[in-house]
């Protein structure tokens, strides 16, 4: 047999190639190291997400959360580490104690009273049910509260308003999350009644005006009460301007020198009983009288004459 006549295959050695680990890039979100309790709360509670969902090792959460530090929280971070550095004190190096250094540094010792007071005194007023659940879901968690659902439910109910909580009281309900649903749904019945009411009203009022409007126009008018009008029977004071008394003008006789009150030409009224006695008159009467004797003289000299 020739060596050609069998077929050899090649074998052919194949190397496993070493892959190497990719590192997966955590983002934290920024921290600014704010006064704000609840900025800083919200932030712990997204980098604790982070950290669980890609399975950060404990050596390399303390360095991924401190370099999202930014601004005040930076500054922070760094004179602390040297203190310790020269007290030769141990650095932080787990996010436990990590995190325990934010909150002494972010949460005053009176927060955790105060916030128990607010979630005692939590109450729906002008929220939506869905808003006060939120608010009371999160007092709690902040305050770490774990309860049964039938003390949720009954802390729940108690801070409702008068008009949704008269409802679901009498309705059953499974658990919380089914009450909250029961509430929501009376909330809404509750107002599209109002609506109704309230579109209701605006249409009755704009008829009312109608019918007034009409009413008024066929309501035949009245005759205007009559004003008197009462005439100043105050004399207007007549001025006098300084100065000369050539100057003055009499608007009687325009004449000058005096005026209207001093017009020597105004005759003097004197009542005595039922007659009246005039200046005037007398003036006339003794005129009259001289003219009568002056034709009688003349008559009778002119009698004498032809005598």
């Amino acid at each position: 047999m020739r060596a050609t006549d069998h077929y050899q295959p090649v074998l052919y050695h194949h190397h496993k190639r070493e892959r190497k680990s990719k590192e997966i890039r955590v983002d934290l979100p920024h921290f600014h190291g704010t006064d704000d309790i609840d900025t800083f709360l919200d932030w712990e509670m997204k980098v604790e997400q982070l950290f669980d969902c890609y399975k950060v090792s404990e050596e390399k959460k303390v360095s991924l959360a401190t370099l999202s530090f930014q601004g005040h929280a930076l500054h922070w971070w760094t004179a602390l580490v040297r203190d310790k550095r020269l007290h030769n004190e141990p650095t932080i190096v787990y996010w436990n104690d990590l995190k325990s250094a934010l909150r002494r540094r972010h949460i005053p010792s009176y927060y955790h009273s105060e916030l128990m007071d607010k979630l005692h005194k939590l109450n729906q007023k002008n929220m939506s049910i869905e808003e006060y659940r939120q608010k009371m879901e999160l007092y709690m968690m902040r305050e770490g509260i774990r309860e049964e659902e039938n003390v949720t439910a009954a802390r729940f109910l108690s801070g409702l308003s008068l008009e949704i909580r008269d409802r679901v009281e009498v309705i059953p309900y499974r658990d919380f999350h089914d009450l909250a649903q029961i509430c929501i749904k009376v909330e809404q019945q509750v107002l599209r009644k109002s609506i109704s009411r309230s579109s209701y009203s605006n249409s009755y009022s704009k008829t009312d005006y109608k019918r007034e409007g009409k009413f008024l126009k066929e309501k035949p008018r009245e005759n205007p009460p009559k004003v008197i009008v009462q005439e100043n029977t105050k004399k207007k004071e007549e001025f006098i301007p300084s100065g000369r008394t050539s100057d003055i003008k009499c608007f009687k006789c325009l004449g000058r020198g005096h005026i209207q009150s001093q017009c020597p030409s105004m005759r003097t009224i004197l009542m005595r009983g039922q007659d009246l006695y005039s200046s005037e008159e007398e003036k006339h009467d003794e005129n009259t009288s001289e003219e009568s004797d002056n034709e009688r003289g003349e008559d009778t000299y002119a009698h004498e004459r032809e005598l």
